[in-house]
């Protein structure tokens, strides 16, 4: 299409050169009657209308091809311009989409982390404090077993005592009289007994 609009637009130029050239070429000094004149002005006339006539027939059709071409493929252009637009946006929305579900699925990760983590807090207070429980349970039953034992050493020591006490008090004051006055009487009681 390029190639004939160019070959239209040198051929024109052509002829306007060879008319211009013709015109440039009539002598300018004689005298010509008036009916050479105008049968001179009829011919250029119909040379220009045949010329005219002959461009227009082979450059108006490749032209209106080539522009309806041109319009067909702008409209094309246009359409696909338009679906790509169309496109983007349903993409854009698409993602938008995605970004906002992906927004609340990181919110409820994190509020899922949270509760855990809350959670595992609780957990591991309960379990310090069953342990300090425990711990305690253990340190009151240690210091019972102290005590008890402590007591039962307490009560050796004064029953330890309380014998020598009660040895140093017989034998300084435990006579011989005393002691066949309790073998007597011991006597009489294994005596009894049988």
């Amino acid at each position: 299409m390029k190639k004939r609009l160019l070959i239209a637009g040198i051929t024109t130029g052509a002829m306007l050169a060879l008319t211009t050239v013709a015109l440039a070429s009539g002598g300018g000094g004689h005298e010509v009657d008036s009916g050479v004149l105008l049968k001179d002005f009829l011919w250029r006339c119909l040379n220009f209308g045949v010329t005219f006539a002959l461009l227009a027939y082979f450059i108006t059709k490749p032209l209106r091809k080539g522009l309806a071409d041109r319009s067909a493929n702008i409209a094309k252009t246009l359409e696909e311009a338009e679906t790509l637009k169309r496109n983007a946006e349903a993409k854009f929305a698409e993602y938008e989409a995605k970004l906002s579900q992906a927004t609340e699925e990181i919110d409820q990760i994190y509020q899922d982390i949270r509760r855990e983590g809350e959670q595992e807090r609780e957990r591991i207070l309960e379990n310090a404090n069953a342990m300090a429980k425990q711990v305690r349970d253990e340190a009151e039953k240690s210091a019972a077993n102290e005590v008890a034992k402590a007591r039962i050493a307490l009560r050796e020591e004064a029953t330890r005592a309380a014998i020598e006490i009660a040895e140093n008090l017989l034998r300084e004051k435990f006579t011989a009289d005393d002691q066949s006055r309790l073998v007597e009487e011991y006597v009489q009681k294994v005596g009894e007994l049988h």
